[in-house]
């Protein structure tokens, strides 16, 4: 009778920061040089963005111009919401990710996989559907680009969260799905599900919400991106436990080569002339004593210490 295949065991061993940063700060600058490297196709990808709110007015699910209008007509929920736009995405995540590294290390591992692997299907998204945002949509459409509004209050420029004059370094057509929305929903689900205090847990629940609220109002995103954001979020979680298997796997035959290396080396070593070997009659190698020679030197140092007394008489 076949026995199921159990999963590989856990090391046990607790994550070390100089291994985890290099990893997460390459597997970033994976993810932000394809972003760049994707062909911002922009005729497609107007008509994507063009698709989506034709979408979600037959839904009914267009929320974007109501909050839109309202961000644009009060600048002080406008400008607070263009830095929350800007910052939040890049402070809140690693804020989140180093709490669970330092506080909860037995669930690291499975929040950073999590993390990671939706992240690089953010990217697959990007890359088939280039979708335009709606603050780049022409104006006739009814939206508002608040970033470029309320400019003189940050850093950014016309670039979304881009600084001002470094707009070319991002690309303004990944709008689908939303990874604002995406990270926030990781953030959120983190601190509701590890946090002690109820404020931690009340803020796992705020954070996301609010993100979906200024991703709208600034004409960043769609709804409908949103949602995306969070659906990669949830295929990302279902696929965290095979991509950790598959890791240990490779960890696994990794190690067992490596352990072999060893006695590779030690095979080798014992190939070298003359180790473990004892020298034939008469021969001598160059630079070691030999019997003969020692009993050579004891008896030519009894006959100076016979002589001695004989020449003082």
């Amino acid at each position: 009778m076949p026995h199921a295949t159990a999963a590989p065991p856990s090391s046990g061993i607790r994550p070390r920061w100089w291994t985890e940063l290099p990893l997460i700060a390459v597997v970033y600058g994976l993810y932000s040089m394809g972003r760049l490297l994707v062909h911002e196709n922009v005729p497609a990808a107007v008509e994507n963005g063009l698709a989506i709110l034709r979408l979600e007015k037959a839904l009914h699910l267009n929320a974007e111009h109501p909050l839109n209008r309202l961000l644009t007509a009060h600048p002080t929920l406008g400008v607070p919401a263009d830095f929350a736009y800007a910052s939040l995405h890049y402070l809140v995540t690693p804020a989140v990710l180093i709490w669970i590294f330092r506080r909860r290390s037995a669930s690291y591992r499975a929040a950073r996989t999590w993390l990671m692997t939706s992240t690089l299907l953010g990217l697959v998204g990007f890359t088939l559907m280039p979708t335009c945002p709606p603050r780049l949509l022409d104006a006739h459409h009814g939206f508002v680009d608040t970033m470029a509004q309320y400019s003189a209050y940050g850093w950014w420029g016309t670039g979304a969260s881009a600084p001002r004059g470094l707009s070319g370094m991002t690309n303004q057509y990944a709008a689908m799905p939303s990874l604002h929305v995406g990270w926030a929903v990781w953030c959120g689900v983190l601190l509701w599900r590890h946090g002690r205090h109820p404020l931690v847990r009340a803020a796992g629940v705020a954070y996301p919400l609010i993100t979906v609220f200024v991703v709208m109002g600034t004409a960043n995103h769609y709804f409908l991106d949103a949602v995306a954001g969070a659906a990669v979020m949830a295929v990302g979680a279902l696929l965290t436990r095979p991509f950790m298997r598959l890791s240990d796997r490779v960890k696994d035959r990794s190690r067992a080569v490596f352990a072999q290396l060893p006695t590779s080396r030690a095979a080798a070593e014992s190939t070298i002339v003359s180790d473990g070997c004892k020298t034939s009659a008469g021969e001598r190698i160059p630079g070691r004593r030999t019997a003969s020679a020692d009993s050579f030197d004891a008896s030519a140092r009894a006959s100076a210490d016979t002589d001695a007394p004989a020449a003082t008489r």
